[in-house]
């Protein structure tokens, strides 16, 4: 296999887990704010942007 045809591998693995992930973690603060915690919500986690849900910390 090339180069080009694994790259083209990962970007559509890639982008997919990307945004399944991120749906995920969404939903985990959008029923953790209802529910009454609104740690995610104040962090600003409520939204479809991954970059927002990106932890250099942990």
């Amino acid at each position: 296999m090339d180069i080009n045809g694994i790259l083209q591998q990962i970007a559509i693995w890639t982008i997919p887990v990307l945004f399944a992930i991120t749906v995920h973690e969404v939903a985990h603060g959008w029923v953790a704010r209802r529910l009454g915690a609104p740690t995610a919500w104040m962090m600003g986690r409520l939204t479809l942007n991954p970059v927002k849900h990106i932890d250099p910390v942990g």
